[in-house]
């Protein structure tokens, strides 16, 4: 309709300015305050109400919406009202620096002189109701509403509950646990299974209704999971249901407790035909306030946390404040002639700030480590599990222990119980430290930092000779020659030389810091 006015329907203010009253003023009226009422701009006249709503869903319930169409037919705004001034407030903060988009075009949000907003059925508004309706309908849990996007039209394609998911830029590690818990904050999580195809880590997931997985793409697709790296390109999927056989942590069907964990061999069968399964889950579906997935803490930051909505410095990516869950490990099949509580430390270390260790008193190749947090947990298993240790390929896993314990007094114990809460050594006390963006599995090349201008090649060649390694290659930074790599005879051995000498004391008070590369010489 060309000549539809601008103006909206009743509201707890004035009306919005005249066309002509907002030039005018344009670049001269102070910022609103926070209010929950807000008015997004420069939205293509294509997008639809439900599209707009989505861009609230994460951040707590939407109570209204307003659409109006100008007098230029390319775009369109509205008023979007939160249940809350906090909810609005989360919304704004992290859209400032993350512009959204809506059909490939970037869209404005602030917030609005009104307080509340009422809508009456009027001409100019473009029928934002219904996918209000099944948005709210979605958040309290009642999936059988999507008669109302349909009325929409283009807001329902036909698409299946069934996700396929592509990760962009893996320099970090990925688990199906993080999918689980990024993805299930819009809906039942029934299925995941994780594959490579065509040199591209990719998942299919499946939810209990298609309306989830609508809301979870358009939420999702396109962000990071770390700043930098692991972005989500998300699809539908030609399948509606998968069948998964074992449970492990390359598949898990959330509906079935009794799958065997197999021999690591994957089979999807993709039926065009299975009805959905029950919603029944292995773990029940994030219950607190409104928010993305429960946050997961992952060093590098990822999708916004349940409790609070922290800015990433980078548009397009999510931050997640941490998440509940348990920080301690369970590390089996170590060589108990050679393991110690500071070697764990130091190993551990590299993937997250170990606060205690405990070595088993009467089963030495058995030891628990406790970390700062479940998200240095998980990191620490994706990258340790399975590796080499003085000869021995160590296995972590998640421990039933909530925390380790301090041997009382008098307890004979020898040394295997340590506490690490107030190591100097720590990597990731400082949030800003850099070494949250080098982070990378065990490798036969490490990284050296920290050198003395005195010390030389054949001084650092020696060092690490004298450890029992087999020096390949080195080579200084050419900008920088406190820095170097420096290349083994295998990552087994770079390990044990990353437990030696990170940390090794030059005199002056000058230690190396040792770390994995990702890089080779």
């Amino acid at each position: 309709a060309s000549g539809v006015s601008n103006r909206p329907s009743t509201m707890s203010n004035s009306t919005p300015s005249t066309d002509n009253e907002k030039k005018k003023s344009r670049g001269k009226r102070s910022p609103c305050s926070p209010s929950r009422v807000l008015h997004i701009r420069q939205i293509p006249n294509d997008v639809t109400g439900a599209e707009v709503v989505s861009l609230g869903l994460p951040f707590g319930k939407v109570t209204n919406l307003l659409m109006l169409r100008g007098k230029a037919m390319y775009w369109l705004q509205a008023f979007l009202e939160m249940a809350s001034v906090d909810a609005a407030v989360s919304m704004v903060n992290y859209y400032t620096p993350a512009t959204p988009h809506l059909h490939n075009q970037p869209v404005y949000i602030q917030y609005s002189n009104y307080k509340e907003l009422r809508t009456d059925n009027q001409h100019n508004q473009a029928r934002p109701q219904p996918a209000l309706q099944c948005v709210n309908a979605v958040q309290h849990g009642n999936l059988g509403i999507t008669s109302a996007l349909a009325a929409e039209g283009a807001v329902l394609p036909s698409h299946t509950s069934v996700l396929r998911i592509v990760v962009e830029n893996v320099f970090c590690p990925v688990t199906l646990d993080m999918l689980y818990q990024i993805f299930s904050k819009f809906g039942f999580v029934l299925k995941i299974v994780m594959f490579h195809k065509n040199n591209q880590f990719q998942a299919l997931l499946q939810y209990a209704d298609a309306m989830n997985a609508y809301y979870a793409k358009m939420s999702l697709d396109g962000h990071s999971i770390y700043t930098g790296c692991c972005t989500l390109r998300i699809d539908f999927s030609k399948l509606t249901n998968l069948t998964v056989k074992y449970n492990n942590d390359k598949s898990r069907d959330f509906t079935r407790i009794d799958l065997p964990f197999g021999d690591g061999q994957r089979t999807v069968d993709t039926s065009l035909s299975t009805p959905f399964a029950t919603q029944n889950t292995m773990f029940p579906s994030y219950t607190g306030p409104p928010g993305f997935a429960p946050a997961l803490g992952f060093p590098q930051g990822a999708a916004l946390g349940p409790l609070t909505v922290t800015t990433s410095p980078v548009p397009g990516h999510m931050t997640i404040p941490g998440i509940p869950g348990n920080s301690v490990l369970l590390v089996s099949n170590l060589n108990p002639e050679a393991i110690t509580p500071y070697g764990l430390f130091i190993l551990f270390g590299v993937y997250g700030d170990v606060h205690r260790v405990k070595i088993m008193f009467k089963k030495r190749g058995i030891a628990l480590v406790q970390m700062a947090d479940a998200a240095q947990a998980q990191l620490a298993i994706s990258y340790l599990n399975g590796q080499r240790l003085y000869g021995r390929v160590m296995h972590a896993t998640l421990s039933k222990y909530q925390t380790i314990q301090l041997p009382r007094e008098g307890q004979e114990d020898r040394g295997l119980t340590k506490d690490y809460s107030n190591s100097p050594l720590h990597r990731f006390k400082n949030p800003c430290s850099k070494n949250f963006q080098n982070i990378f599995p065990p490798s036969a090349t490490l990284h050296l930092s920290n050198i003395p201008p005195s010390v030389t090649v054949d001084d650092l060649k020696n060092l690490f000779t004298s450890k029992g390694s087999t020096v390949k290659g080195f080579k200084f930074f050419q900008k920088d020659c406190k820095m170097a790599l420096i290349q083994l005879g295998s990552v087994e051995e770079a390990v044990h030389a990353l437990i030696e000498l990170h940390n090794h004391d030059f005199g002056e008070n000058q230690h190396l810091r040792v770390s994995f590369s990702k890089s080779s010489i």
